[in-house]
């Protein structure tokens, strides 16, 4: 004993269930007509069942009122309607002939031939007055019998020209065969994207409640299939692209241009049909910032060419995970941002963009751009390096090479003028005899000359200049040692003057430095001086002290104070995103 309804009154007996919708409170049964023994479809609408709603009343008008109208071999045709006590019933043709929902296998060819006749149906639809859409293609309303007759079934959301889309209805259909669009304004190639996604869900083997598997984690219109079908034709797989475009504007029009365009193609690529894939060539592997000032905004461009003929070329941008950046998605970075994110072209000129002003300064960021493409390999990375404006703090020019230089000068002549006293002033009295008697010897010359011109013959004045000749004749052999002296007092004397002057035009140039030359020029005097008179002489460790001490603490203080600075202002980089 079954728990089938009895629809005798009616005229109708039940023969088995074909399908229930509990959510819309409908069930669908195969009935026999009692007066002339053929077998029927009846849609029975149960509104006033527990877990059903009265939405389906509207459905059940609007699919009557479609069907009315229709007359087409690959349509059931409308049969009649009666009410019941907790709803309606609706008679239709049967056509035994199961789902494309049960799993069957087709080969690629009977597919193209389900997808030619479900195409010439659309059409039929497209071109009544108003045009039928149907709004919810799908393998489990296509019927296929074992001939390969189609059959489109439930046009209980299709609508009729450019009837207004209600809120109700918005969201109705099948996740994964709904075009964008249809959540505002379905068009006749909205049926496209259904068919479509039912034949890609045929070729592939995917069950329609897997179809969402297929596509885009970031745009779920987007189906990503081109790599399951290797074996078949590019141009069929160009067509079935085209098809499921998320984009209306990229999509066919409508079914007779979608049929038009399949009628020509082979499925299965055809001998010598070679499988080409797009290359990839990037015209920079690495992109070097540089900022000048804080929160630059930097951009450099990176130009994507594929020059494989016949294909087309899709990318996509997006910034690698970095464990210092702020989550993000692959759509929106936190600072770098790639201008088109995405493309499908052969010769394509990314902007690629930077802001600094969420990065701390004077740091090295290296970061990966990864572009996800359809060629082989699917992944491209490009490199990216930003260094950030310097610290927004003053860096003081310590001539630290020209400091030492003063220093050991000073030194070094400080050091050959004590030994110089320290010999003796023997020597240097020497010196000072010689070149007073060098001095006297030139007047001597000069006034002999001169009187010589005035008074010829006067014989005082030319004792006088020969006395001062011998003189020096007499002393000449002392010249020869203290002549070595002299240029060692010269050389020294030198470097002293040129240590002055360099350190008079460093101050100059830096006056702030002046003080730094100065003990610089001291510290070196008193090292120089320690080395002959010894380094524990009372003096000089004052003359050390007074000197050491001071220019140490000047250059330790440049140094901590700038530290400081540098650390008060990380502090307030606390919040930036991290190198």
């Amino acid at each position: 004993m079954n728990s089938y309804p009895d629809f005798s009154p009616q005229g109708y007996q039940v023969i088995s269930e074909l399908g229930r919708n509990r959510e819309g409170g409908r069930i669908t049964w195969l009935v026999s007509d009692l007066n002339t023994g053929q077998q029927v479809v009846l849609k029975q609408f149960c509104f006033a069942q527990v877990g059903s709603s009265w939405s389906a009343f509207r459905a059940h008008e609007r699919e009557i009122q479609v069907l009315k109208g229709l007359n087409h071999p690959g349509i059931p045709r409308y049969l009649g309607a009666f009410e019941t006590q907790d709803g309606f019933c609706l008679i239709q043709e049967y056509k035994n002939a199961p789902s494309l929902a049960v799993q069957r296998s087709f080969e690629p060819e009977e597919i193209n031939q389900i997808a030619v006749k479900v195409l010439e149906i659309l059409v039929y639809l497209q071109n009544r007055i108003p045009p039928v859409i149907h709004r919810d293609i799908k393998p489990e309303n296509i019927l296929v019998d074992d001939q390969l007759n189609v059959y489109l079934i439930d046009f209980g959301m299709s609508r009729l020209g450019s009837q207004e889309v209600s809120g109700s209805s918005v969201f109705q259909g099948t996740p994964g065969f709904i075009p964008p669009e249809q959540m505002r304004k379905p068009t006749e190639a909205s049926d496209l994207y259904g068919l479509g996604a039912m034949l890609i869900c045929l070729l592939t083997g995917t069950k329609s409640t897997a179809i969402q598997d297929l596509t885009d984690e970031d745009d779920p219109y987007l189906i990503n299939f081109r790599h399951l079908l290797p074996q078949l034709s590019l141009r069929f797989l160009d067509w079935l692209e085209k098809m499921v475009q998320p984009s209306l504007k990229k999509r066919f029009a409508n079914a007779q241009t979608a049929l038009e365009a399949l009628i020509p193609l082979d499925v299965i690529r055809v001998l010598g049909e070679v499988i080409c894939l797009p290359r990839v060539e990037l015209s920079q592997s690495a992109l070097e910032f540089q900022a000048t000032h804080l929160g630059e905004k930097l951009t450099q461009t990176v130009t994507v060419e594929n020059s494989i003929p016949d294909t087309v070329l899709e990318g996509k941008w997006e910034v690698a995970p970095y464990a210092q950046d702020p989550p993000h998605t692959p759509d929106a970075h936190a600072w770098i941002s790639v201008e088109p994110a995405k493309f499908a072209r052969n010769h394509s000129v990314c902007h690629i963009h930077v802001d600094t002003s969420k990065l701390m300064a004077d740091k090295l960021y290296e970061r990966q751009l990864l572009l996800q493409t359809n060629a082989y390999p699917e992944i491209y990375p490009l490199a990216v390096r930003v260094q950030t404006a310097p610290l927004p703090i003053e860096r003081r020019k310590v001539p630290y090479a020209e400091l030492a230089n003063v220093l050991l000068i000073c030194a070094i002549a400080s050091t050959f003028i004590t030994s110089f006293i320290a010999v003796g002033g023997t020597l240097s009295m020497i010196v000072i005899v010689i070149g007073a008697v060098a001095e006297a010897v030139a007047v001597a010359r000069t006034v002999a000359g001169s009187v010589a011109r005035t008074v010829a013959g006067s014989v005082v004045r030319t004792v006088f200049a020969i006395w001062a000749v011998n003189l020096a004749e007499a002393v000449f052999g002392v010249w020869i040692v203290a002549l070595g002296v002299v240029l060692l007092q010269f050389v020294v004397a030198t470097l002293v003057i040129s240590a002055v002057t360099w350190a008079v035009q460093m101050s100059r140039e830096n006056k702030s430095n002046a003080v730094l030359f100065i003990l610089a020029a001291g510290l070196g005097v008193s090292l120089g001086t320690s080395y002959i008179v010894g380094l524990f002489n009372p003096h000089i460790l004052l003359a050390l002290a007074g000197t050491g001490l001071p220019l140490a603490t000047m250059l330790l203080y440049l140094i901590l104070k700038r530290r400081r600075l540098i650390t008060k202002y990380r502090k307030s980089e606390e919040r930036l995103i991290k190198p």
